[in-house]
């Protein structure tokens, strides 16, 4: 998977945060794919082609407003963020840095797309509300809380262990978005996905990224396990997924992984450098090891009178109830009768137990050389005949 850089499009910081920056070299008609884009964000992404990418996964600066040094009981240095691109001069100024690329964002979403931003308590309430004010539509808040976070030194606040996510549709009248909601809860061992994660640990160990000296990359790398309960819940093989913070290059790496394409947004050439040769060593997954578990409501609807009508049931076979308690005869145009009562599998198997609603998939069993068997496996059975 090919990994290109462009030359920055601005330099100046200022000018960056607002949006002035100059034309971009990515011509409107091309979507860069699997390539890191070195420059600013916002003026790469008014480049990009509109509705073009199907997800955003940002972590922008959190503009953490640090009064001073960190050190611990020891005296010992704490590496914290105090890099320029985490410094706004005002509330206003990084308000309006939000909203400029949360914009740009919003331009190159598909109709159907959805955004990821992570923050703290510094940044993601300013966020939330800028997010909703420029026609976002919010899913969840997820709370990431970290099993390992970094302590309060001083013990005059309470440990910051945990980070926000907001998940938001590109609108709020957009009828579809990608959730993978039966490949999250198989993930959880057959439960419902919560809004807390806690199994997701700080990026530490052979995962942090270092440079020469054995210093961190980037001082807010975050875990590959995080963007990859992310992609594979709110995204498909082939997506596109834009990052436009690129930093070293995490979403990228899992994106190569996961078989989605990414296009990655950084203005830093010492990042772009880390996280090119990060992705190069990435070895991707093979195709069917992507597929993840459906929901039957996203199969093909197969009416039962097309099992008829192919001969995998008769007309004047019987059907019975899990216990065999009832019967009920398969007509030809696929209705059931028991009785003086005809109907659908669904409707008959609602008389038969006085039910207001059945699934007759389920209900409903034929015999076979192994006792009685849902009808529904006939329509797996038809799926796979029908190269459905």
């Amino acid at each position: 998977m090919a990994i290109k850089t462009i030359e920055p499009v601005q330099k100046n910081a200022a000018k960056a945060r607002s949006g002035t920056a100059s034309k971009s070299p990515v011509k409107a008609s091309a979507l860069p794919l699997d390539q890191i884009l070195v420059g600013d964000c916002i003026a790469l992404m008014n480049s990009l082609p509109e509705a073009s990418v199907d997800l955003v996964f940002a972590d922008p600066p959190y503009n953490l407003q640090l009064g001073g040094d960190l050190v611990r009981p020891d005296n010992s240095h704490v590496d914290a963020v105090d890099n320029d691109w985490d410094k706004f001069d005002s509330f206003a100024a990084y308000d309006q840095f939000t909203r400029d690329w949360l914009r740009a964002a919003r331009r190159v979403l598909k109709p159907d797309g959805a955004i990821w931003v992570i923050g703290s308590y510094h940044n993601i309430f300013r966020v939330g509300a800028a997010i909703q004010d420029l026609g976002f539509w919010i899913l969840n808040d997820v709370v990431w809380n970290k099993s390992n976070p970094m302590p309060n030194f001083k013990g005059t606040r309470l440990a910051n262990a945990h980070e926000t996510l907001i998940w938001a549709a590109r609108s709020k009248d957009q009828k579809k978005y990608t959730f993978n909601y039966d490949a999250l809860k198989t993930a959880n061992d057959d439960l419902q996905m919560r809004s807390d994660w806690w199994t997701l640990p700080i990026c530490s160990g052979g995962e942090r990224m270092k440079n020469d000296d054995g210093r961190k990359s980037h001082p807010t790398q975050k875990p590959e396990a995080l963007l990859h309960r992310i992609l594979v819940g709110t995204t498909n093989p082939g997506a596109v997924v834009l990052d436009p913070f690129f930093g070293t290059g995490t979403t990228g790496a899992v994106a190569r992984l996961l078989g989605r394409h990414y296009i990655g947004l950084e203005r830093d050439k010492d990042y772009v450098e880390v996280a090119t040769r990060r992705i190069a060593n990435v070895r991707a997954a093979a195709g069917e090891d992507l597929l993840v578990s459906t929901s039957k409501k996203a199969e093909p609807r197969v009416p039962f009178g097309a099992l008829v009508e192919h001969g995998l049931v008769r007309p004047g076979d019987r059907l019975y109830c899990p216990r065999n308690r009832h019967v009920a005869r398969v007509r030809a145009d696929g209705s059931l009768s028991n009785g003086d009562a005809t109907g659908s599998i669904h409707r008959m198997g609602a008389h038969v137990q006085n039910a207001p609603a059945c699934n007759g998939w389920t209900f409903w069993h034929f015999k076979s050389d192994q006792g009685l068997a849902p009808i529904d496996l006939l329509r797996r059975k038809f799926r796979t005949q029908m190269g459905l």
